[in-house]
């Protein structure tokens, strides 16, 4: 027979684990993953565009604090099933959903530092408008 101060224990620890569960998850990294498909016969420019002005603002930014890494990968080999609908995947890694509030802001400021002059700033970052379309936007977390 469970005795009850064991088993009032025994509730209470759990209960105190079950509430810290979601304490710990926010402070656990979460990944914003952007496919973009680049337009017809524009991906080589899209790839050269994410290098020579995406790279730029994104090492500006992770030196900042906005996210802590970067990658971006694009696709090799196709099997299995019908290919997919995107041409760049661009996963940045966050220190927690908490981070996520200033990402945009923080890239924004990013490319401030990276180009400072706004007329330059402009007309390198305009092109992306031409060459790719985004296709979706999730959020990922380990488990």
């Amino acid at each position: 027979m469970i005795q009850k101060p064991f088993l009032l224990s025994f509730l209470a620890g759990c209960l105190v684990v079950q509430a810290a569960a979601p304490l710990l998850a926010q402070e656990s990294p979460v990944y914003l993953v952007y496919y973009w498909r680049a337009r017809p016969g524009k991906a080589a420019a899209y790839s050269e565009y994410i290098r020579k002005v995406a790279e730029p603002v994104d090492e500006e930014a992770r030196k900042a604090g906005v996210f802590e890494e970067v990658e971006t990968y694009t696709q090799q080999i196709v099997t299995g099933a019908p290919g997919s609908d995107w041409t760049h995947v661009r996963i940045f890694k966050l220190k927690s959903f908490a981070s996520w509030d200033q990402f945009s802001a923080g890239l924004d400021e990013a490319g401030k530092r990276a180009f400072p002059d706004e007329e330059e700033r402009k007309r390198l970052q305009a092109p992306a408008a031409e060459l790719r379309d985004l296709v979706r936007q999730e959020i990922w977390r380990a488990f």
